[in-house]
């Protein structure tokens, strides 16, 4: 399956989500996840991302007769490749960018649907801010912004750590 098909779905993006800081989880704990759909829909996107190798069963165990898959993120399989991503039609765009967004309005809901939750205390940020930039100026901020975000994607699973889902949207408004 073309890996823009496969990547542009938001429920196959929030179980990517899910596994990401090396995460080992089950089929059940990922159905948990993504609350919304029923398990036989995740499953059935477990199933299509496991054979496009963008994961993988990295243990299975006995559970009550059953067998009980746990599953890792490979995380270089779980992109979209530069020359995919420079002969994207604008109708690509469209797909790609519905998923994403799609993806995005659903882990917000189920951040808040948590009884924990308190975007204060979390600091959450969903700001917009229409800026005017010179291509130079694009260029440079674009940089700017990969080299703070590019370390802490490598960042693990830890005690002292909290997952955030960090959105990056950038086009101009203005073609006059």
């Amino acid at each position: 399956m073309d890996s823009l098909k496969l990547l542009a779905h938001p429920v196959r993006l929030r179980i990517i989500h899910a596994l990401r800081g090396g995460r080992v989880l089950t089929a059940g704990r990922l159905c948990e996840r993504v609350g919304e759909v029923s398990r036989a829909t995740v499953y059935r996107h477990l199933e299509l991302l496991t054979e496009a190798g963008v994961i993988e069963v990295a243990e299975e165990r006995r559970v009550r007769g059953a067998v009980e898959r746990h599953y890792r993120l490979r995380a270089e399989q779980a992109g979209v490749d530069a020359a995919r991503l420079a002969g994207l039609t604008k109708d690509d765009h469209r797909v790609a960018f519905a998923a994403a967004t799609g993806a995005l309005q659903a882990e917000f809901g189920a951040y808040l649907d948590h009884q924990d939750s308190d975007p204060a205390a979390d600091l959450v940020g969903y700001r917009q801010h229409a800026v005017w930039l010179s291509r130079q100026e694009l260029e440079t901020l674009i940089r700017a912004m990969r080299a703070a975000i590019l370390p802490v994607l490598e960042n693990e699973v830890s005690e002292e750590r909290a997952q955030y889902l960090l959105s990056p949207i950038l086009f101009p408004i203005d073609r006059s």
